[in-house]
């Protein structure tokens, strides 16, 4: 799908904890990037954690309701879509939205509960991903025209995490077992998205077993080893973390070198905008991205 380049557009991003918190190079790089698309970022005051949507929503799932409704009520508020930045605040704020647009019992308790804070949740606007606003309102095609910089022979494993296809008919972004959002983000800016066998699969950050998260890492990054690519590309700050530290915790444990770095998409766009990698924040990065950058003829 193809959307109107030439439209601008207004949206509230909502970056979560872990990008505020942790990789405000996250932010930085979609600050830099989403005007040059003609997207216009509209901050709001009051937005709270998402919350979680893993431990917080299985203690109790009403307290997740309500809070996720709470900031939801501060874009209705404006008048704005939510745009987020984090899979696991897409996936957090999507369904809360999509429930209590569907279940007028639920939608009335939460309502109630919101009261305290002089809020009532509406159902008035909608919350997507980042890339999906992308897809639908800008286009791949304005993403495209955006480059002056491509990212020619850039061989890039996809990896998609659990939280942005899935459930599949609550997250609605596309065909959860033939996902192409990230292979048709990625060819925008001219790089080559890797297809592998472990597209799909979790980076492990969840599992409770250390033994079973230590696997699925050790298994996602030797076939990244065995394909020969240059980098990892996700949109999750979550998986972000798991292939940056998580690579260098999975190296002393098996006394292996495993050294395959990870971008946030954002940063690549922002690459393939102009911007330097001090813009995108990439020598925050644990993981050297120097290899890649080399590549690329980038200094």
């Amino acid at each position: 799908m193809s959307g109107n380049g030439n439209k601008r557009k207004k949206y509230a991003p909502f970056f979560g904890c872990m990008i505020s918190t942790k990789h405000s190079q996250f932010e930085a790089a979609v600050r830099r990037t989403m005007p040059k698309l003609g997207a216009e970022l509209v901050d709001l005051e009051g937005f709270a954690c998402c919350p979680d949507p893993i431990y917080f929503k299985a203690a109790d799932k009403l307290d997740w309701l309500t809070l996720a409704a709470r900031n939801i009520c501060v874009a209705e508020e404006a008048g704005l879509d939510l745009m987020t930045c984090c899979s696991g605040c897409t996936s957090t704020l999507r369904e809360a939205n999509h429930t209590l647009k569907h279940d007028s019992e639920l939608r009335a308790e939460v309502n109630r509960r919101l009261t305290v804070v002089d809020r009532e949740f509406t159902g008035s606007i909608e919350v997507r991903n980042i890339a999906m606003i992308i897809r639908d309102d800008i286009g791949y095609d304005a993403v495209a025209a955006s480059v002056i910089r491509p990212l020619k022979n850039f061989r890039v494993a996809i990896h998609y995490g659990c939280h942005l296809l899935k459930p599949g008919a609550i997250m609605a972004v596309e065909d959860p077992a033939q996902p192409e959002i990230l292979h048709r983000l990625l060819e925008a800016i001219g790089a080559e998205p890797v297809w592998h066998s472990r597209h799909l699969s979790c980076c492990g950050m969840a599992c409770q077993d250390e033994e079973m998260k230590a696997q699925i890492m050790r298994d996602n990054l030797n076939e990244f080893v065995a394909l020969n690519v240059d980098a990892v590309g996700s949109i999750c700050p979550t998986c972000f973390d798991q292939y940056d530290l998580g690579q260098i915790l999975l190296s002393r444990k098996f006394q292996t070198k495993f050294n395959t770095p990870i971008f946030y998409y954002f940063q690549m766009l922002g690459l393939a905008q102009g911007c330097t990698p001090t813009e995108v924040g990439l020598q925050r990065h644990k993981i050297s991205v120097k290899p890649a950058l080399a590549k690329l003829g980038i200094q």
